[in-house]
């Protein structure tokens, strides 16, 4: 098993396809999920979050931000929002370029007081403790919405892309609300109780696995307490990386899940026994056919239970040749390149929402699919699936070459009718200036009926390409 720590950011790449020969500086394999929406303000409404980690800032490129709009009984306007940098009055830090504010998101209750948190890492940020070692900061929630911050420093003595990725879930008091963040050092988990002040209960690192891209929270056998994926740098012989529940620090190394490997997960309750799941997205090609992974990408899912997840465990699998998926297993779709796991039709079972954005349609490469896989009860997986693309019928726009539609996925109810809206981003449209549409919820699934398609003029941001509005998901890996 090789660790992969120390990469570092080299001087220039270049977009192809995207932007020409326009030169952008290279980031590490970064890897998000869409932020789920909360009610960051106490109104009864969840408010959704854009992150804009190629935002420039008072000329400063790629310094990064987070648009936050907030919700209503009329759902999202683009008028009533919140753009926040490193320059916003309370947020520590200050912004510079390429510093990627927004890369990763997540929102929580951090110290129960009512009010949504958002957590919000900037992995290249230079600190003290070195160049890019990043940084992860939490703005509290109040009846104002989101004002001040403060930061979660890493105990971590040479941290390296600190906040490639971050999660958060508070299922009670105390210990029992977490913060996870992964970098190039290992995963850092940060337990309650926390504060608005900035202090917490307990932070401790993970170096025991190799570098860590992405993580994940929720509750496999229904303690209360969190459970932890982390998932890493891809490693050698495998599709994507390893995956680790609940790693800790200690003599021993941990063990990971022997039946499967990805890139990303997500957590839920997808046959309704009150266990969360896991849901893992593996997009890469097998390396050998027929032995890891699935040509064109695939999730893999692991049911929850009294006694957790077993680490020699077999999943469920799951790609677009499972019976009831729609399409078809192509080489580099990179389906499961962003998972989200949610109730979009009520039924108390959570569904998977999977992003393939390097799907093709037609003459456009890279256009980008988004499949619903609907939870059930009983019976394999697949049956009932539905996908959207920029062509289906009444969502706005069109499917072009290097859209990336389905970088990021996410789902909430914003104006409290009881049907989840779905959130979906695309980074490369327009030049990455990137586009996050939003699906109004319906009695059965999201329809395209009255959606939306909100751009980064749309939300103030005046620059001509790179703003990812939506965030860049796994685009860095993949």
């Amino acid at each position: 098993m090789t660790r992969t720590r120390g990469r570092r950011k080299a001087a220039a790449i270049v977009l192809a396809g995207v932007v020409g020969s326009a030169l952008l500086p290279a980031a590490p394999a970064a890897a998000v999920h869409g932020p789920v929406p909360r009610d960051f303000n106490g109104d009864g409404y969840r408010d959704a979050v854009l992150p804009a980690p190629g935002a420039n800032v008072s000329g400063k490129e790629g310094a990064g931000a987070v648009v936050v709009l907030y919700g209503s009984a009329s759902g999202l306007s683009t008028t009533r929002r919140k753009t926040i940098t490193q320059n916003t009055s309370g947020v520590p830090g200050t912004s510079e370029a390429y510093d990627g504010f927004g890369t990763a998101t997540a929102t929580a209750d951090l110290n129960r007081d009512g009010y949504a948190d958002l957590v919000v890492s900037t992995p290249y940020e230079d600190t003290s403790q070195g160049a890019e070692s990043g940084l992860v900061t939490v703005l509290w929630g109040g009846s104002g919405g989101l004002t001040n911050g403060t930061n979660l420093p890493t105990p971590s003595d040479d941290p390296g892309y600190f906040g490639l990725d971050v999660a958060a879930l508070s299922s009670g008091p105390g210990s029992d609300t977490e913060v996870l963040v992964s970098g190039y050092d290992g995963s850092v988990r940060f337990r309650g109780p926390f504060r608005r002040t900035g202090t917490f209960g307990s932070a401790s690192v993970n170096q025991n696995t190799p570098s860590v891209e992405t993580v994940a929270l929720g509750d496999v056998n229904e303690d209360l307490s969190p459970d932890e994926a982390v998932i890493t740098s891809r490693m050698s012989g495998l599709t994507g990386g390893e995956i680790y529940l609940n790693p800790e620090s200690g003599a021993d190394l941990p063990t990971p899940l022997k039946k499967g490997n990805g890139l990303v997960a997500a957590y839920g309750d997808l046959n309704g026994d009150g266990y969360d799941d896991l849901v893992v997205g593996d997009p890469d090609e097998p390396e050998v056919a027929g032995t890891d992974g699935a040509l064109g990408g695939g999730v893999s899912v692991w049911y929850g239970s009294p006694d957790g997840i077993a680490t020699d465990a077999q999943p469920v699998r799951i790609s677009q040749d499972t019976a009831g998926v729609p399409g078809t297993s192509e080489k580099y779709d990179a389906f499961g390149g962003s998972v989200a796991v949610v109730d979009l039709n009520h039924d108390d079972l959570a569904d998977i929402v999977v992003g393939a954005p390097y799907e093709s349609l037609g003459g456009a490469k890279r256009a980008g699919m988004v499949t619903v896989i609907p939870g059930r009860a009983s019976g394999a997986l697949g049956t009932g699936s539905y996908s959207y693309t920029q062509d289906t019928s009444g969502m706005p726009g069109s499917s072009e070459t290097d859209d990336f539609f389905g970088t990021t996925v996410s789902a909430a109810d914003i104006n409290r009718d009881g049907e989840p809206e779905l959130f979906i981003s695309a980074s490369g449209e327009n030049l990455s200036l990137g586009a996050v549409w939003v699906l109004p919820g319906a009695s059965t699934r999201p329809t395209t009926t009255g959606s939306r398609m909100i751009l980064p003029s749309s939300v103030g941001l005046a620059q001509n390409t790179l703003v990812l509005l939506g965030g860049n998901g796994l685009l860095d890996v993949i």
